[in-house]
């Protein structure tokens, strides 16, 4: 098979610029490990994405928003930030940033199987499920995929868009900053007893970082970190002791909580890529950065790498040239190291701050939560990033 583009892993991002490609003219074909069927009908991960006007707009361009149920779409309006059992801390609010409110949560399943609608409109997407790649090469001309069945793709640009431990990353030899926090993030929904009044909460305690992130009706989406060992004990427990454990850990803020989800856990591993590319050959998404989740930023950052892949590479396509040039895709790797680097070091210095139990770190802590309150440029800034 010969197309203009191969892209390796059929997640949100991968999807989102296959569409994008596809409707400007290109042949996109998309390679992904998972059958079919799986990727038509997504389970619930506990995973709510919190989206910035930005990442609401590009999924409005890409044809995203439409598929989304509207009771799925909840507001979020504000965002507190907590420390220890401090009953204030710093609180950021739409009008610094100019909008009625901070963004929107939405199910990552949901963005997952909008991604999939919308490919399926496209006639150029030629998906290839349940595959498994055996060898990827590229060279002056182009690029190539060989799979285990013995076809090979041909392409003039390869992307990986396989996760935060992408093979296809790793089979390029380009190497990644990984960070292993050491801890596991539990996920699930929550019905409780207190209106939340759709305000997001991330609340470093002693031993534990928790979040709360508000959805429609008297319900929340609990995102609780943990070390192994203490993730592993409160996994044990049964349904009513597990309540209780976890309105405990919420000192009953919101009332008693009851879990309503199924619970999902996953290992907390950053990433952050050396190089966004290779000849003929670019990241995107987390095969690019896999942020800790504690700025909520992840898809919106994969968002924004597709947003600047797809204007480079479609401006070349419309101008006759070559889309994968030198030229294109540094320009790429400048336009998102640009919008990730800074975030992406901010995001470690806070976790290795707010997560430090020391005495000496527990005021340190405390004194930068409370400038960062009474400083309204920085709180202006962060507002003004999710709002656009």
């Amino acid at each position: 098979m010969n197309v203009d583009v191969t892209i390796v892993g059929a997640g949100p991002t991968g999807l989102c610029l296959a569409y994008t490609l596809a409707k400007a003219g290109m042949e996109v074909a998309v390679l992904e490990r998972q059958p079919r069927s799986a990727l038509a009908d997504p389970k619930f991960d506990g995973r709510e994405i919190a989206l910035t006007h930005e990442s609401q707009r590009l999924l409005q361009e890409w044809g995203l928003w439409e598929h989304f149920p509207a009771d799925e779409v909840s507001d979020l309006r504000h965002a507190k930030v907590l420390d220890g059992h401090a009953l204030k801390g710093m609180n950021i609010g739409p009008d610094l940033g100019k909008q009625s409110q901070l963004g929107w949560l939405v199910p990552n399943h949901l963005i997952r199987l909008a991604a999939f609608k919308q490919c399926a409109t496209q006639e150029r997407v030629h998906l290839l499920d349940d595959i498994h790649i055996r060898h990827t090469r590229t060279h002056t001309h182009g690029a190539e995929v060989e799979l285990a069945d013995g076809r090979t793709i041909s392409s003039r640009l390869l992307v990986a868009a396989d996760s935060r431990f992408s093979e296809t990353r790793r089979a390029q030899g380009i190497p990644t900053q990984m960070h292993d926090y050491g801890k596991s993030m539990m996920v699930f929904r929550v019905s409780h007893e207190v209106p939340h009044d759709h305000v997001a909460w991330e609340w470093f305690g002693y031993g534990q970082t928790r979040a709360l992130l508000p959805l429609n009706g008297q319900q929340a989406s609990v995102v609780l970190t943990l070390p192994h060992h203490a993730m592993h004990a409160l996994q044990q427990l049964d349904d009513d002791a597990f309540d209780q454990d976890i309105s405990q850990r919420y000192e009953y803020r919101l009332g008693a909580m009851k879990r309503i989800s199924e619970r999902n856990v996953y290992p907390l591993v950053g990433t952050y890529a050396f190089r966004f590319h290779n000849p003929r050959f670019a990241l995107i998404g987390d095969a690019a950065v896999g942020m800790h989740p504690v700025t909520a930023h992840g898809f919106n950052l994969g968002a924004l790498s597709v947003k600047h892949l797809s204007e480079r590479v479609i401006h070349a396509y419309q101008q006759g040239n070559d889309i994968a040039s030198e030229d294109v895709l540094r320009r790429y790797t400048q336009a998102h190291r640009r919008s990730s680097l800074p975030l992406y070091a901010a995001t470690n210095m806070v976790i290795a701050l707010y997560t430090n139990d020391l005495a000496p770190a527990r005021l340190l802590r405390k004194t930068v939560l409370k400038a960062a309150d009474a400083l309204q440029p920085f709180k202006r800034l962060v507002a003004s990033q999710l709002t656009g």
